[in-house]
């Protein structure tokens, strides 16, 4: 929580300024009553019209004046809110950006959706009335009480035994909402997921006719969440018509008491008039209070988990070494005894991985399903730390490398590919925002997407559909790889992005990438032989470990799990 309190130091005038003229405002409202009072004992008492002119003109122009502070202190609450929550979104998106693979796979995206969206507007609107109501309400509740005892000290002990009783009460209904609130927010990040993952599979749940299925699973969800909703509802529900209870109870008190000091002469009816709208007051202000609370519970219980995302933000390591140069006697990439453990896994998904890779060279990764080799290329991109061991560039571990030195040269064009709603050459241009026109097609030559993007697409300006709905899954490869090309980067990383692609088509690629810059090195992550079979070594995994590393002749005679992989592509060819 203390964590979120910086997003408000740009608006210190306005935090300031919003409860100053709500304060002010308040004051002129604790004056009306005496305002009645004098204007009963002395105006209407007395018949004189006069007096009851002047202090008629007296109470529309503390109206008037407290009207005007009022719409002042809100504009500038308004404002300090509004732009807080501005700062905080800005800030949570540079933090998810920041983030490493670890991390949001263990939050998950449909909670980082609801704290970006649900939980800080209910932060905002918390801002928004604690700048309004916070100080006003107190202020005018403990100033009626002071003000009813320079009325009448015996008829205000009263509010004297009024003020812990509330203040019991609000407090219990407070103790037991927050804890709740952030229980109810976390079914909602259930609910976003579900949504999320029905939008993004529709048509799979179409294609087996399991609409109602899902449906059912998410009416579950719903109501569950409406029953949270309904089960605090009823709790917070209860605070207004406690309020109400003692409020209207001591107010029968108050006018009960005051009678008997009216008749006996002790104060005038005026003074009795103004403690009683001292309790209205009192009243009115507590019921502000109230609803004031329940918001602030449900604003602290999401800036909690907001703020737990912050926490992770400070904690994060800010590398600031510079990319490595090349070292004589040093292989340019190394794994030494590198082991990876995702968060929550009590089982390694790499386990003691040793190897070199030398620059220049193509390197490829084959293996089973789940035995890792996704795993291992984003090691080398530095998206997942190594656990034990070490993953070293030019002989420098990887941690200790600046985030965005080492991403400036490592391109990777992952399984599931992903482009964004714009134009071709908007896309490509994620590579490198100054790349030229003719670098965009050189790229898109080497990635075999040169001949329909002219003929088919029209050019680099054929607007593409949010995902690249519009586009083919090979056409879809062709463009991510072209995309990483046009970064011109150190190493390559192709994560199985040539699936879609035809055995013509995957060849004329992995040729095109042997004949660019020496200086490249390039890692090929693929279940086909075929796409391997010629790389400078080949890495083969098996549940998490090496299997074996060699060139494809020689693994094809002495590792069991590479000929098993390439004879179910190749029956009957163990040449």
């Amino acid at each position: 929580m203390q964590n979120l309190f910086r997003y408000l130091k740009p608006y210190r005038t306005e935090c300031l300024l919003s409860p100053l003229f709500k304060l002010i405002e308040a004051a002129f409202e604790l004056i009306v009553p005496l305002v009645v009072a004098s204007l009963i004992d002395k105006g209407i008492a007395a018949n004189d019209g006069r007096y009851v002119l002047k202090e008629g003109l007296i109470l529309i122009l503390l109206g008037a004046a407290g009207l005007i502070f009022s719409l002042t202190a809100q504009f500038f609450a308004a404002k300090a809110a509004t732009g807080f929550s501005a700062l905080l979104r800005h800030s949570l998106f540079e933090t998810l950006n920041e983030m490493d693979f670890s991390e949001l796979d263990t939050i998950g995206t449909d909670t980082l959706i609801t704290r970006m969206t649900s939980d800080v507007t209910q932060i905002q609107n918390g801002v928004n009335m604690f700048l309004r109501l916070l100080l006003r309400s107190p202020f005018i509740v403990f100033g009626a009480v002071i003000m009813a005892f320079t009325v009448d000290v015996r008829s205000a002990l009263v509010f004297a035994v009024l003020i812990p009783c509330l203040a019991i009460v609000v407090f219990v209904i407070m103790k037991v909402t927050r804890p709740a609130y952030r229980k109810l927010q976390e079914k909602l990040d259930r609910i976003t997921g579900k949504v999320r993952e029905n939008l993004t599979g529709v048509r799979v749940i179409r294609a087996f006719h399991m609409e109602d299925r899902e449906t059912e699973d998410f009416t579950g969800m719903d109501r569950e969440y409406a029953s949270g909703v309904e089960r605090i509802g009823r709790i917070s529900s209860l605070l207004n018509p406690l309020t109400l209870v003692l409020v209207n109870l001591f107010t029968a008190a108050l006018i009960y008491t005051g009678a008997f000091q009216v008749d006996n002469g002790f104060i005038t009816q005026g003074a009795l008039v103004a403690l009683i709208n001292y309790m209205s007051q009192i009243l009115i202000e507590l019921i502000k209070l109230a609803n004031l609370i329940i918001l602030i519970s449900k604003a602290v219980a999401c800036a909690d988990r907001v703020g737990e995302l912050l926490t992770g933000e400070n904690k994060r390591k800010n590398n600031t070494l510079d990319f490595p140069q090349k070292k004589n006697g040093v292989p340019y990439i190394s794994f030494e005894n590198a082991s990876l453990r995702y968060e929550g896994s009590p089982e390694a998904a790499l386990e003691n991985l040793s190897f070199m890779i030398n620059k220049g060279t193509v390197t490829g990764i084959t293996g089973g399903t789940g035995s890792g080799k996704s795993s291992l290329v984003n090691m080398i991109a530095g998206f997942y730390a190594a656990a034990e061991g070490s993953v070293k560039i030019n002989g420098r571990d990887i941690k200790d490398i600046d985030e965005k030195a080492l991403r400036e040269r490592v391109a990777i064009v992952f399984q599931k590919n992903t482009l964004f709603s714009g134009t071709i050459g908007e896309n490509l241009r994620w590579g490198d925002p100054e790349a030229t026109d003719a670098e965009l097609w050189e790229a898109l030559k080497v990635s075999q997407a040169e001949e329909f993007v002219r003929k088919r697409k029209g050019g680099l300006d054929y607007m593409l559909e949010q995902g690249g709905k519009n586009l083919s899954g090979g056409q879809k490869q062709r463009l991510c790889i072209a995309r990483a090309l046009v970064k011109k980067p150190e190493i390559l990383i192709l994560d199985d992005s040539a699936s879609a692609l035809d055995f013509a088509t995957d060849l004329k690629l992995r040729t095109a990438i042997r004949e660019m810059e020496k200086s490249l090195t390039v890692f090929i992550v693929s279940q086909r032989a075929a796409s391997i079979m010629h790389s400078d070594q080949i890495i083969v995994l098996d549940d998490g470990k090496i299997s074996g590393i060699g060139t494809h002749a020689f693994l094809l005679r002495e590792n069991g799990v590479y000929r098993e992989i390439y004879n179910s592509q190749f029956p009957g060819d163990a040449e």
